[in-house]
């Protein structure tokens, strides 16, 4: 089993910055990739940026060269660095690990005012 507590929502105006934090713990060896998705209000939830063991990222193209996905392997945590954000970057942020199965946090509200 593998547990990922979300962390670093909040509520920012345009143009301002979050970093998003995902502490995984228990069987964190079994994690191949780890994510971050997000879900706006009456919307589907969507890929935001992912980074598996290699390093490798990926990107939704609504936001290269605003967010910046990393980890930290002592710490079992994958950040989301989020820069210019936009009011249309406003919803729930939730971690999901893949590894023997799929796991997700409970999400963290980011809130961009105008």
């Amino acid at each position: 089993q593998v547990q990922l507590v979300e962390s670093g929502g909040g509520l920012v105006q345009a143009g301002g910055s979050l970093r998003l934090s995902c502490a995984a713990s228990g069987s964190t060896s079994s994690i191949n990739v780890i994510g971050w998705y997000r879900q706006g209000p009456g919307n589907e939830r969507t890929l935001v940026a992912s980074i598996n063991n290699g390093g490798s990222t990926n990107y939704a193209d609504s936001v290269k060269g605003r967010f910046t996905i990393s980890r930290d392997n002592a710490k079992n945590t994958v950040y989301l660095q989020m820069n210019s954000l936009k009011p249309e970057d406003t919803a729930v942020y939730y971690c999901r690990a893949l590894g023997r199965r799929l796991y997700w946090g409970q999400g963290t509200q980011v809130t961009v005012t105008s």
